[in-house]
């Protein structure tokens, strides 16, 4: 089997994983720096501000839409250029924009900058890492690829948000932002400048002419794929299931009867479990084709959710509750990269890869206030039931798909 879908040999393989290692840290502090940062600040700056936290939450959204309007662009130009320049360029302003951010004094600049940082975030982030790794792995290898970047980076809140927090206390926000903006530019700059790059037959002057045709035949046929908007389907479902949690599970908790610290304790395990379910799902792939096990974890999230108003009373129940929608928390993330590459290849997996990751992100942004006006109408019951809904419907659309791929994988150009 080729050791890789663009080079051969033990240096390309190597220097694959060179990529992923330093994804592991580049991701993890950006991640860190760039996102969640901003739950830990968001009441200082509100209060700095003079303004309310729910009109400063606004500006996190503005971002989320903003990474969700970049997606297809920022894949077009992976496709076409590889990622170097354009995460590079994306960690260097994300640094700048950390600085902007320290000096705003209106709400309306903090959108403003919110909405640049989001394109930053889509340029530099979990989205353009993979499509990275995906170019440079062949099938057997490019699940543990991602996994290695992402069961790292799973600990960015872990570290990031004590951070965060400590150096607000001691400096206060605006301070604390940009010993951020210089942590994010020293390492994720240099490390994207000098370690990312193009496997060989993605490079100008390696390539092909018919490159260029080959990414537009994959294009349409992806987008012409019923399969495919099943992917969309099962995925827009369980981001938006998987946000709706994240954002209301606190507050479910209390209404319960339990204590605010027992209850984020309790909250607190999705980002450990996200790390578990992944590796699970991995062990779980090796016996079962990828899309029936990633199904059965969004099934047991769908019994999960739904049994929770009945668990939540006592501290086991939800415990227990909690862990088994956990472990499937972060599943999309290594299962969408691997599903979409092996059915359509990797000529243009980024471009493809943006297309779903546009109703995703949208759904990610939108679902947690349509919860909040299901909450006030009936109640966290309902929720919760609409949350197992959306859990069962990514199930079913995973199942819709077919295993066979439709469009040629760069395995199969490699060796023509």
């Amino acid at each position: 089997m080729a050791a890789t879908p663009a080079g051969r040999g033990h240096r390309s393989v190597f220097h694959g994983w060179r990529i992923v290692a330093a994804f592991a840290v580049t991701q993890t502090v950006g991640y860190g720096c760039l996102y969640y940062a901003f739950a830990v600040l968001l009441h200082p700056m509100a209060a700095d501000l003079h303004t309310g936290p729910a009109a400063v939450t606004g500006a996190l959204t503005v971002a989320i839409l903003a990474w969700a309007a970049a997606a297809i662009p920022v894949g077009r130009w992976l496709d076409r250029h590889g990622g170097r320049a354009l995460m590079t360029a994306g960690s260097a302003a994300g640094a700048l924009l950390l600085v902007a951010w320290s000096r705003v004094e209106a709400l309306w600049q903090l959108y403003a900058v919110f909405a640049a940082l989001g394109v930053a975030m889509a340029m530099a982030l979990y989205d353009a890492a993979t499509a990275v790794i995906v170019s440079w792995f062949d099938t057997d290898r490019r699940p543990r690829a991602i996994l290695a970047m992402i069961v790292v980076a799973g600990f960015a809140s872990t570290v990031f948000m004590p951070l965060t927090g400590l150096l607000e206390h001691r400096f206060g926000w605006r301070a604390t932002l940009l010993v951020l903006a210089a942590v994010y530019a020293a390492v994720a700059v240099p490390l994207h400048a000098t370690v990312v790059r193009a496997p060989a037959t993605r490079r100008p002057g390696h390539s092909p002419p018919a490159r260029v045709a080959e990414r537009a035949v994959a294009v349409r046929a992806a987008r012409r794929d019923g399969r495919f908007w099943w992917l969309a389907v099962a995925f827009v479902a369980h981001g938006a299931a998987m946000s709706v949690m994240a954002v209301h599970l606190v507050g479910f908790l209390v209404s319960r009867g339990h204590p605010a610290t027992f209850a984020a304790t309790v909250a607190g395990l999705l980002g450990v479990l996200s790390v578990t379910g992944r590796l699970l799902l991995t062990g779980a792939a090796r016996r079962l084709s990828l899309a029936r096990a990633v199904a059965a974890v969004f099934t047991t999230q769908a019994v999960a959710a739904a049994a929770l108003p009945l668990l939540a009373g006592g501290r086991a129940g939800a415990v227990a509750g909690v862990v088994a929608f956990g472990v499937g928390f972060g599943v999309a993330s290594l299962a969408a990269p691997a599903l979409l590459a092996d059915r359509y290849g990797t000529a243009a997996y980024a471009t493809i890869a943006g297309t779903l990751n546009t109703p995703v992100t949208l759904a990610k942004a939108g679902a947690p206030l349509a919860a909040a006006g299901l909450t006030a109408v009936a109640g966290y019951g309902g929720t919760l039931l609409s949350v197992g809904g959306a859990c069962g419907l990514a199930a079913f659309g995973i199942l819709m798909r077919s295993d066979g791929a439709v469009a040629g994988a760069d395995e199969r150009d490699a060796q023509r």
